[in-house]
């Protein structure tokens, strides 16, 4: 993609809108970044915002009619077939894509963000059904994705089309894959790519003691086989 959606990095100014949630100086910096990629791989502990930045760049694109979709997708570990659930596909996924749109709901109003939902200009796709799939013109949002293996994260590249971007957001300390190395995160963040830019965000947004948790959890996984 030689010009991404946002010309010469430049933001429209006529918006028409106004987020309800403004980033921080950490995550703004990472947006400069990211709007000059095709492809993004957003990493951080809980609650470093990683999701938030990937919604906000999102939003701003529809809005700004960069692109004419937002792409959801996420693995759900436990049953990637999720065909048994009752309900449509968005209720099916509905539990996995709750966090994303909490996130949504911080930046613009309930009533918006469902208003796009309704008319499809946000559309979840379980990762097992984006195999064939190719989105163009189109913010597309890998959530979750240290729980992705190697051969869905290659599937999951290969479904960009033109005048879209893809935004991974990940936490190695929060992988549930039976196998924790050598995953789908690793596999993206050792890739030297031109375009494809890794972000790491350390600032935490949520209670204090949540970065000594997370501490304290990553040197107890390193020192022992928990």
């Amino acid at each position: 993609m030689s010009e991404g959606p946002f010309i010469n990095g430049k933001k429209n100014t006529k918006k028409g809108y106004r987020f309800l949630l403004s980033l921080n100086e950490e995550q703004k910096i990472a947006k400069s970044k990211i709007i000059e990629s095709d492809v993004s791989v957003i990493l951080g502990k809980a609650g470093s915002g990683k999701t938030l930045l990937a919604c906000q760049i999102a939003l701003q694109m529809l809005l700004e009619k960069h692109v004419n979709k937002i792409v959801i997708t996420r693995p759900t570990i436990s049953q990637e077939d999720i065909g048994f659930l009752p309900g449509n596909l968005a209720d099916k996924m509905g539990p996995w894509v709750a966090p994303i749109y909490s996130n949504m709901y911080q930046l613009l109003r309930r009533e918006r963000v469902d208003k796009m939902i309704h008319d499809d200009q946000i559309e979840i796709v379980p990762v097992s059904y984006m195999r064939g799939r190719t989105f163009t013109n189109s913010a597309i949002i890998v959530d979750e994705c240290q729980n992705l293996e190697h051969n869905q994260t290659l599937m999951i590249l290969q479904r960009i089309g033109i005048n879209s971007r893809m935004m991974f957001c990940g936490d190695t300390d929060q992988i549930d894959l039976k196998r924790t190395h050598d995953t789908g995160l690793d596999f993206l963040s050792r890739m030297d790519v031109n375009r494809l830019e890794v972000i790491k965000l350390m600032e935490n947004h949520r209670h204090p003691i949540l970065e000594d948790i997370m501490t304290a959890y990553s040197e107890s996984r390193h020192n022992s086989s928990f």
